[in-house]
């Protein structure tokens, strides 16, 4: 039976969990039906990188910037930013009238407070804070930050639209700790977060937040501009399986599906009912990421034996198909599209592949068969695809991998582990991120090498971070990117995460869903014609 016939005849009875009883016109045009990329197993934007997460913090929380579509950081939150003191003194101050989701003001100390979570957290937000003396309430609207040195990246910090997003929520929950994860969902974004209505594998619910304040000026673009919401109730249903996926959405069941899988791009764009679209130009680098803190990738000449096994083209092709204009196989350690990219290094990735050699290298190194725990997100088809052939990879180079296929929410709540492997850790995942994430090594997380407060793995790569303190002091672009060709460089020595190409996610929708924004999965703006 060809695939077409397969969906049409499995529909009805594969969407029955999302059947709800048909609305009028107009209460139909108020409800968006979303299907995310993955279950929102974690709730706390700043204590996970996973952008499923990261999306639903767009429609809980606000920030104090956005970023247009030249990634240049705009006032979101605020009514003004200045600079004082040769740089060394920032004033922000609040627009009147913002309100968190439970009716209380939106004050400057719960601000303050929440800036302090995130840059625990964040690579970005880190550097902000070690740059800081002070960062104060001067009064209910203003925050002041006193800094030791001028940081003019701090609207660019306070604006990222990349995983960990710098959320302001009250102060109440800003003082948890951060590497303790909130459920209270208590924000002052466009949306409100249904708790009683949530079902865990199934289904989430956002209701538009009535005492929403958007700016009155500016163009909407990504994460910038006025927030203006069409959309009385948003509902994403968890959709693991691809085919009832397309099929929800060729029916109408479903307006919008956030990640189509590659082998089903034919069949929705041969529907006129649906439109198929790129949001991110940046596309989605993607890694084989190490557990630094045990046996074998402890040791960094096994890491970089293991350089001469990744086939990039054979990675983006299990994940994206044949057609090379979905993927790029010439990735280094920053995507094609940031000003940072070089030819630094690439040598060891692009001569021939001989699995015979890495597996003398690995001997050499000191590998003795140390069992590989490999976790491989099973209801994610493109980090599925990549791990499947990363797997691969790594037994044709002669390693023990014992493959642990699970659920991506599994994942995400497994990779923080610190136990050994043989105590329920891990030895290597594998995941994308978007090319946002990895424009520069100011939050680029996945660069960093400081060791137990790193990214999950931990490296410890103190010339990577002497590195990227020099780029941080860089006076120029130019400045910038030389510096970026040696950490490049030195990536390649460390091997914090083996890259295995980029490639370009599609979404698709309904053809009445219009106005969507680029840049990510974003909810206001879009509405139905």
């Amino acid at each position: 039976m060809k695939r077409r016939a397969f969906l049409q005849a499995t529909t009805a009875a594969a969407l029955m969990p999302l059947a709800a009883p048909r609305l009028g016109g107009a209460a139909e045009a108020r409800l968006l039906k979303f299907i995310p990329q993955a279950d929102l197993a974690i709730l706390d934007p700043i204590w996970t990188t996973a952008y499923v997460t990261r999306n639903h913090g767009f429609l809980v929380f606000d920030t104090l910037f956005g970023i247009d579509a030249q990634f240049r950081p705009q006032l979101q939150m605020l009514e003004s930013a200045g600079t004082e003191a040769d740089g060394k003194i920032w004033r922000l101050r609040l627009r009147e009238g913002l309100k968190f989701h439970d009716g209380e003001p939106v004050l400057a100390r719960d601000c303050v407070a929440s800036i302090k979570r995130w840059g625990a957290r964040d690579a970005f937000g880190s550097a902000l804070l070690t740059a800081s003396d002070d960062i104060a309430a001067a009064d209910d609207r203003t925050i002041v930050f006193r800094l030791k040195r001028p940081f003019p990246l701090l609207p660019d910090a306070l604006g990222k639209a990349a995983s960990s997003m710098p959320a302001m929520m009250p102060e109440r929950l800003a003082k948890t700790d951060p590497f303790t994860a909130i459920t209270d969902m208590v924000g002052s974004g466009p949306y409100r977060f249904k708790t009683s209505e949530r079902v865990p594998g199934s289904l989430v619910v956002y209701e538009r937040f009535n005492d929403y304040k958007p700016r009155e000026s500016g163009t909407p673009e990504w994460t910038a501009g006025p927030k203006i919401t069409h959309f009385d109730r948003i509902e994403w249903h968890v959709v693991p399986d691809s085919a009832t996926a397309a099929g929800a959405l060729q029916s109408g069941e479903v307006d919008w599906w956030e990640q189509p899988t590659f082998d089903l791009l034919s069949l929705l764009k041969s529907d006129d009912t649906i439109v198929v679209e790129q949001i991110d130009p940046t596309g989605f680098p993607s890694m084989a990421r190490f557990n630094q803190l045990w046996p074998p990738f402890d040791n960094p000449a096994i890491r970089q034996a293991l350089l001469g096994a990744v086939s990039e083209a054979d990675e983006m092709t299990a994940v994206a198909g044949n057609d090379t204009t979905l993927w790029r196989a010439d990735l280094g350690y920053f995507p094609p599209a940031s000003p940072m990219a070089s030819d630094a290094g690439m040598e060891v990735l692009r001569a021939p592949r001989d699995y015979e050699k890495v597996k003398r290298d690995l001997a050499a190194a000191g590998y003795k068969g140390e069992r590989v725990v490999a976790m491989i997100a099973t209801d994610f088809p493109v980090l599925n695809a990549m791990g499947v052939v990363g797997a691969d990879m790594l037994k044709r180079a002669g390693m023990n991998v014992d493959v642990q296929a699970t659920d991506w929410g599994t994942v995400v709540q497994r990779r923080a582990k610190k136990d050994s492997p043989e105590k329920g850790g891990w030895s290597v995942f594998f995941t994308s991120f978007s090319g946002l994430d990895q424009f520069t090594p100011a939050g680029y997380i996945a660069l960093r090498g400081n060791g137990e407060k790193a990214w999950f793995g931990w490296p410890m790569a103190p010339k990577l971070e002497a590195l990227r303190e020099q780029w941080f002091a860089a006076p120029d672009l130019a400045a910038q990117k030389k510096i970026c060709e040696d950490i490049q460089r030195q990536a390649f020595i460390d091997v914090p995460f083996l890259p295995l190409g980029l490639y370009y996610q599609p979404t698709a929708h309904r053809r009445d869903l219009t106005d969507l924004l680029k840049g990510l999965p974003l909810f206001w703006n879009v509405k139905k014609a």
